[in-house]
C-alpha cells in the first residue's frame, strides 16, 4: 500500500485527478490552507474530478484536532464516511478503516490495490 500526502484541499483534488490507480482510502484532515477538508470532500463527491472520476466513491474519514459539537455530522454532510480525532488512537484508527473498507469491498465486490 502506497502513501501519498498533499498539503492542502487543492493539492488533494490534483493528485487524485492524475492518479494512475485508485486510492484505498483518504485520510482528510479538516484544517488545511487554500481550501479545507471539508469542501474538498465536497468536490470530490460532487464529481468536479475530471480526469478520473473512479475517485469519486473513495472512502474519506476526517481526522481532526478540532473535536468539536457537531463536527462528525458536519463531516458526514459533507461526504465523508468516518470521523477520528487527534491525537489519533491507532487501534480507533485501524477499526474505523477496517470497516470503511470491508464496506467498500462489499459493495464494489473487489477491492484496488
Amino acid at each position: 500500500m502506497n502513501t501519498v500526502i498533499a498539503a492542502n484541499g487543492i493539492e488533494a483534488l490534483k493528485l487524485l485527478e492524475n492518479a494512475s490507480e485508485p486510492f484505498d482510502v483518504i485520510l482528510m484532515d479538516l484544517e488545511m490552507p487554500e481550501m479545507d477538508g471539508l469542501e474538498a470532500t465536497r468536490r470530490i463527491r460532487a464529481g468536479q474530478l475530471r480526469a478520473n472520476s473512479l475517485q469519486q466513491n473513495i472512502p474519506i474519514v476526517a481526522v481532526t484536532a478540532q473535536a468539536m459539537r457537531g463536527d462528525r455530522e458536519r463531516c458526514l454532510a459533507a461526504g465523508m464516511n468516518g470521523y477520528i480525532s487527534k491525537p489519533v488512537n491507532p487501534e480507533l484508527l485501524y477499526t474505523t478503516l477496517a470497516d470503511i473498507l470491508r464496506k467498500k469491498k462489499v459493495t464494489n465486490g473487489n477491492s484496488h490495490r
